[in-house]
């Protein structure tokens, strides 16, 4: 079964006015908001089972998805209680899905893409977790070894680097930019434990790299949109008319 999890419970205050009076997964792009463009996205790829994380106005995406047939599984991960960051969703999260050993796409609620999801999806079997990046412009990347996995990360503007490897060079690694969009083995809960309830999955990534296989999947020509933003907004609807 292909599963996915999409990352929609953020405050979204970057997209404010609008997201004092609804979620950012419920702003629209010409009249469909950014949770149905994702979940129709994922469908089209055929995806059958989607968990969707809820804080922000959570109610008004549970009405949502209650009151809009979509054709497959989806279910709520709730965290009205407490926001708990994209790693501590995606723990929270596991536990909902099917048991088996397939993987879990990752994908942010305010993400635009020409990706091929389902590709991706299949490359990524057989590894604890595997990134979609592209080499684009971006003040922080991704840092990665000959064999494209996972050993760092750095600010560009600052210089600041994170890694577990204490003589990693970022001048000798490959960079990338990350996509927000990712798969997991769902093994990966065992190097969960112990962690704050709390945490961001890039900074996850990073702990564990020097332990566990995490690869990148460098993708040509990908077309991504982050709809953050106000200004990005009339972005989004030209990206969607042109295809």
């Amino acid at each position: 079964m292909k599963k996915a999890m999409l990352f929609a419970a953020g405050l979204g205050t970057r997209l404010k006015p609008l997201t004092d009076h609804c979620p950012k997964a419920l702003v629209e792009i010409d009249g469909q908001p950014l949770l149905a463009l994702t979940l129709e996205r994922l469908i089209a790829e055929g995806f059958e089972q989607v968990v969707v994380n809820v804080h922000h106005f959570a109610s008004m995406i549970k009405e949502y998805l209650a009151s809009h047939s979509f054709d497959i599984d989806i279910l709520i991960s709730d965290e009205s209680d407490e926001l708990l960051d994209t790693g501590g969703g995606l723990r929270k999260a596991l536990s909902l899905f099917h048991e088996d050993n397939d993987p879990i796409l990752i994908h942010n609620v305010d993400i635009l893409s020409n990706a091929p999801l389902s590709a991706f999806y299949e490359s990524c079997r057989g590894e604890m977790a595997g990134l979609m990046v592209s080499r684009r412009q971006s003040t922080r990347h991704l840092l990665f070894d000959d064999q494209l996995r996972l050993c760092g990360w750095q600010n560009m503007t600052n210089g600041q680097v994170k890694s577990p490897f204490a003589e990693l060079h970022p001048e000798t690694q490959q960079h990338f930019a990350f996509s927000g969009i990712h798969c997991v083995d769902p093994q990966i809960a065992q190097y969960m434990q112990g962690r704050p309830s709390r945490f961001p999955i890039v900074d996850f990534y990073l702990s564990i790299c020097d332990k566990v296989q995490i690869q990148a999947h460098p993708q040509e020509n990908l077309r991504l949109l982050d709809v953050g933003k106000l200004d990005s907004l009339d972005k989004a609807r030209a990206f969607l008319r042109e295809g």
